[in-house]
């Protein structure tokens, strides 16, 4: 056994999301989105050379070289019988640190992570683009993890996911899951991506869709007769639109809105709040392209986007706002909580005081 993994058994059994190991500092959990240092008679603060010892035996060969080279790295890191975990190293002003995100072993099903119905219209899709946007730590991978494992339980389909690094690992139900790691079963997001169109896939999950040429390809894929799956870390349907467009050169952004307008079919935004009680809970804007959205892609008209939300509320479509006063309303999240996670201030203040409830506003 690592070293490492007592203290990763402990974070699991914490119930943390995350463990921070940094130099000159306690370790450091990350419970319910709060952090908090291990305390514990045998916990001090690590010195530079004893994160490296922790980390020493656990960084594959190649990321070692990678993280002497461009002083951080990702990979990921399994103990058999608790779990994965992502894993980033990286250099600061003290010297070595490292990120362990934990990854349950149980994909959670989305009626256990009380996703909205239209979740599963969108794994029913022959094909097309669907997206699933938010901050890092929004829970994107878990909802992903989960629309492609009920995929995996209702069709009999070919799936390949390209991640850097692998999170959740598939196990072969209905559907045949062939899961691609970056830089360890290819060399980049670009790569897979080409090569995947002759593997004969009907659905394809990319991990992140982080520069113009893996956009391209993504959409071209979900244009010819795919399913595409991805990420983006925006915070809105219109905003993740907008993000995709201003990737391409302003010469080419026409014939890419045209493109989108055509295979985008629904955009989930995602952000986890700290529940009144404990835990965390989703809160969600959720964009069904239809007719009237298509035309708004199309005609680079992205500020009308979410009126079209608001009128499209009978299909499943929900502004991120909507979402939030009604978690409030529920005493599910405190009035304070939605405020802060809320793009538009303006709006969720009035809202809230519309259903009366006080906020405080510092001016």
């Amino acid at each position: 056994m690592a070293k490492i993994d007592q203290l990763l058994q402990f974070m699991i059994k914490a119930g943390a999301s995350d463990l921070h190991l940094s130099s000159n500092c306690l370790p450091k959990l990350r419970i319910d989105g709060d952090m908090h240092s291990v305390s514990a008679e045998s916990s001090e603060e690590l010195t530079s050379e004893q994160v490296q010892g922790l980390l020493e035996e656990i960084v594959p060969g190649q990321n070692k070289e990678e993280f002497t080279t461009t002083h951080d790295t990702d990979f990921a890191y399994a103990i058999d019988g608790f779990g994965r975990f992502r894993v980033n190293v990286f250099d600061d002003l003290h010297g070595i640190g490292a990120v362990f995100r934990y990854i349950p072993q149980k994909i959670l099903t989305l009626e256990q992570l009380n996703m909205p119905p239209v979740l599963k219209d969108f794994c029913a899709l022959n094909k097309g683009l669907v997206l699933v946007t938010g901050p890092t730590g929004s829970g994107k991978s878990t909802t992903l993890a989960a629309m492609v494992d009920h995929v995996n339980q209702q069709r009999r389909d070919h799936i390949i996911t390209i991640e850097d690094p692998i999170e959740f690992v598939h196990q072969n139900n209905k559907c045949l899951i062939n899961q691609r790691e970056v830089r360890t079963n290819t060399d980049s997001f670009q790569k897979a991506l080409r090569a995947a169109l002759r593997q004969d896939p009907d659905i394809i999950m990319v991990g992140e869709l982080r520069d113009l040429e893996t956009t391209e390809i993504a959409i071209e894929t979900a244009e010819t007769g795919h399913l595409v799956f991805g990420t983006l870390h925006t915070s809105t349907a219109a905003s993740t639109i907008d993000r995709i467009i201003d990737q391409f050169p302003v010469e080419g952004q026409a014939q890419i809105r045209t493109m989108l307008a055509s295979s985008l079919k629904g955009v989930v935004c995602q952000n986890l709040l700290k529940r009144i009680d404990k835990g965390r809970v989703a809160a969600m804007e959720i964009l069904i392209v239809n007719m009237a959205v298509a035309s708004n892609i199309r005609d680079g008209k992205t500020y009308q986007i979410p009126s079209s939300i608001q009128t499209g509320k009978r299909l499943g479509m929900q502004l991120l706002n909507s979402h939030l006063i009604e978690l409030v309303k529920n005493k599910i999240v405190a009035p304070e909580e939605a405020y802060l996670k809320a793009v538009d201030k303006d709006d969720i203040v009035a809202k809230l005081r519309a259903a009366g409830f006080a906020i405080r506003v510092e001016e």
